[in-house]
């Protein structure tokens, strides 16, 4: 019979494991975050508001930005959607 003391040494609980990533996905370059289940949890959309205060720009000339294809992004009904590496990719090409 495992006590307590058995899993404290070395040996983790199997719902510690679960939260355990694979190596790879240690890296910070890693944009991405895992779930507990070890699938992508895909990056957070920013609403018009916050992904044009990023910029420094008037929402609405990013969405226009956005309707001509000079920025990605995702139309959800009458609202605009971005992601923040599309944003941040964007202004780097402007410097590049």
């Amino acid at each position: 019979m495992k006590t307590l003391d058995d899993h404290a040494v070395g040996n983790p609980k199997p719902e510690q494991e679960l939260h355990r990533s694979p190596a790879k996905y240690r890296d910070p370059g890693v944009s991405q975050a895992l779930s507990l289940r070890g699938s992508v949890v895909p990056e957070r959309l920013i609403d018009s508001d916050e992904a044009a205060a990023i910029i420094g720009i008037h929402p609405k000339t990013l969405q226009k930005m956005a309707r001509h294809g000079v920025v990605r992004g995702i139309r959800v009904g009458k609202l605009w959607r971005f992601r923040a590496s599309a944003i941040d990719q964007w202004i780097v090409q402007q410097f590049g």
